[in-house]
Formats: structure tokens, C-alpha cells, sequence
């Protein structure tokens, strides 16, 4: 019972409800605070945006670098190939259903929010475009330079972020997002968007399974071997990933259900799902698109063209490669596509951040699983060019 507490979806849950019902008996006066704490926690998390980028981005490169491999090549590939396809999946369902959803785009009845008492902006140190741009070359360069020194400091300086991460971001969320909702609550914005939201967790949870289906069939197909004898095996790894939302915490337990497989070496298990832990994300890439476009069509009144999704997806597979494994870290690690790219200001990332986290669990899951399929085509690779088992 202590865990459920502790949880980060059961305090987003509480934070969620706590917010709706104090926006129905908060008067003006009361909001004039509400909307400034509001907009000083959206100050701090967007100035951490560009750190994340740089803290996961560029220590990922250096990683990949140091152990650059033709396995490592096909591995990154591979993975990068399933999130950008599963994104594009999730662009074209999002272009058929969405109109289809009840969503409201009208303001009209609403309640305007009070103006912010106290300002207190935190410029971020570079805007975010820059900050991917920096990631990339400082990383390559690094690797190309063979700079242990600098690839040592990009991992300290990884581990400083995951740390701002863990006990300043991951804290002041609940409460962020109790005011944004307090905020949309009061406004009168959650009467009109409360059955879309129902209807898109489900509509995304359809979406992982069937992409799945489709991964583990290629796999199949590509190695020639029954990719049900993988699938099998992932049951307790699937359990585990909805509890703890991590797919860090989960490694363990999927290391253990692929090595239980008959159809996977063993040498690519354990080369193969520890990489894939931390840079394969096609249920959490899959899950972010479908809900941007969900939220952009709510408060803005329409979704992304298609163009600029495009162009958010090819980038949403690179952030993800860099997405640090721990609840939340795939929208984290991209909240400067999402502000930079789709346009979204504090309003649309607290929905995001919020919707996203309610179900971070099962968009997990939907990794974890995955990534026995492309180790199955791992495995399958390696056996069609003669390499050696170690």
C-alpha cells in the first residue's frame, strides 16, 4: 500500500482530482495565487528543458561511440526504425480519429483566468533547438576526437540531470499539474474535455498492442523462428513495467524471460535487451504523438499539419534514443520538440505531462515487450552472417 502512495501515477491521479475540485469552489481572489505558483513551476520546468536535452542526448552518443559495433549499428537502427514507424502509425490513427472524437473547440461559456500577480521568469540558458544542435555535435566530435575526458564529464553531467530530474522535477509535477487543472477547472475546460480523454488512453492502448503484433510478426518473419516463443516469456517483464512505469526497474525481469527463450541467443539477450532498455521506446514515441495531436486539437482547434509531424516524429526517434529509462523521461526528454516544433505553450505541456504520466505504465509495458522482438531480429542477423555466439 506504501508503494501505491508513493507512486508517481497515483499522485498525478490525486494531484488531477485535488485540482478539478478546487477549481469548482475557488473564487478570483484564491486564483490570482493559484495562476502565479502555476506559471513560476512552468518557468523552472522549461528552463530545465534544454539540460534534459543536453543530459541525455549527448552521453547517449558518446555511449554508442565508445562501443561502436555492426551489431551496435543494426541495434540502433533497428530500434530508431520501430519508434519513428510506430509514430507515424500513431500520425496517421490521430488523422483518422481524432475528428471523430467528441472534442470540444469552442471557448465560448468559458471563464477567463486572472492575470499572473508575480512574475518570475527563468530564461532558459539556450532555446531548445540549440540545445539538440549542441547535443549532436558536442557528441560526435567526441566520439570522433576520442575524448574519454569529455565523454566522462557528458556522463557526470547526465547523472547531475536525472538527479534535477528525480528531486525537483518529478516533485514539483504533482503540483504543477493540481494548478493546471485547478486552472482548466476553473475556466470550465474539464466539463467539455473529460470524455476525450477517456477515449484517447484507450484508443493509444489498441495502439500498442497492435504495433506489437506488427514488430513481433517482422521479427518472425525475418528470422524464421516462432516469435510466440519470446512473447510467451514476457509476462512477468509486461507486469513489472505497469508498476513501476520504469524500464530501468524492469530490466532485471526481462533479461531473465528472454534468457528463458529457445529462439534467442544468448549473447544477443544480453547485449541486446540492456541496450534496448534505453533506447528502444515505440510505445511511449507512439503514446506522445497521438496525445499532442489529441491536445493540440483541444486547445488550439486543430491538430499539427502534416508536415510539421513529420518533422516531430523523425526528431521525437532521436530524443527517444537519448530518453533517460525512469517514469515520464520519453516526454521529458522531448518537451523542447513539443514547446519548439508543435508550438505548445505552458497549458498544452501540463496536459501533456499529465495525460502522458496517467498512462506512462502501459507505454512502458509496450517497450519492454517490444524489445524482444528486435532482439529476435538481433539474433536472426547474426545467424544469417556467421557470427560467431560469444
Amino acid at each position: 500500500m506504501k508503494k501505491l502512495f508513493a507512486s508517481l501515477p497515483f499522485r498525478l491521479i490525486v494531484a488531477l482530482v485535488i485540482g478539478i475540485g478546487l477549481g469548482q469552489i475557488f473564487g478570483e481572489s484564491v486564483m490570482k495565487v493559484i495562476v502565479s505558483i502555476q506559471y513560476i513551476l512552468g518557468q523552472l520546468i522549461t528552463f530545465c528543458v534544454p539540460l534534459i536535452i543536453i543530459g541525455f542526448i549527448a552521453p547517449s552518443i558518446t555511449r554508442m561511440g565508445n562501443n561502436a559495433s555492426k551489431m551496435l549499428g543494426l541495434a540502433v537502427v533497428i530500434a530508431y526504425l520501430s519508434s519513428i514507424c510506430a509514430a507515424f502509425l500513431s500520425t496517421l490513427a490521430g488523422y483518422t480519429l481524432i475528428p471523430h472524437l467528441s472534442i470540444a473547440t469552442d471557448i465560448e461559456g468559458l471563464k477567463d483566468l486572472p492575470e499572473v500577480v508575480f512574475q518570475l521568469n527563468i530564461p532558459q540558458i539556450m532555446p531548445v533547438m540549440s540545445a539538440l544542435a549542441f547535443s549532436l555535435l558536442i557528441g560526435l566530435a567526441a566520439v570522433w576526437t576520442k575524448s574519454e575526458l569529455t565523454c566522462n564529464l557528458l556522463e557526470e553531467f547526465q547523472h547531475i540531470v536525472l538527479k534535477i530530474v528525480e528531486s525537483v522535477i518529478i516533485p514539483v509535477l504533482p503540483i504543477y499539474i493540481c494548478f493546471t487543472f485547478c486552472n482548466l477547472s476553473y475556466q470550465g475546460m474539464i466539463t467539455h474535455q473529460l470524455p476525450a480523454f477517456i477515449q484517447v488512453v484507450l484508443i493509444v492502448m489498441i495502439g500498442h498492442y497492435i504495433w506489437l503484433a506488427v514488430l513481433y510478426l517482422i521479427a518472425g518473419a525475418y528470422s524464421g523462428k516462432n516469435p510466440m516463443e519470446v512473447l510467451r516469456h514476457y509476462g512477468p517483464a509486461y507486469l513489472t513495467a505497469v508498476g513501476t512505469m520504469s524500464s530501468a526497474a524492469t530490466l532485471s525481469v526481462a533479461l531473465n524471460g528472454a534468457r528463458k527463450s529457445k529462439v534467442l541467443r544468448r549473447d544477443m539477450v544480453d547485449f541486446g535487451i540492456p541496450l534496448f532498455a534505453n533506447i528502444h521506446l515505440c510505445g511511449s514515441v507512439l503514446t506522445e504523438v497521438f496525445f499532442c495531436m489529441t491536445i493540440s486539437k483541444m486547445l488550439y482547434g486543430q491538430v499539427p499539419t502534416p508536415g510539421t509531424m513529420i518533422v516531430f516524429c523523425l526528431l521525437l526517434g532521436i530524443f527517444a534514443i537519448g530518453a533517460p529509462g525512469v517514469p515520464g523521461g520519453t516526454v521529458m526528454a522531448s518537451l523542447g520538440l513539443i514547446i519548439g516544433v508543435l508550438g505548445f505553450d505552458d497549458s498544452g505541456t501540463a496536459l501533456m505531462l499529465a495525460i502522458f504520466a496517467l498512462q506512462d505504465s502501459f507505454g512502458t509495458a509496450c517497450n519492454v515487450t517490444g524489445d524482444g522482438a528486435l532482439t529476435l531480429i538481433l539474433t536472426g542477423f547474426a545467424e544469417k552472417h556467421h557470427i560467431e555466439e560469444i
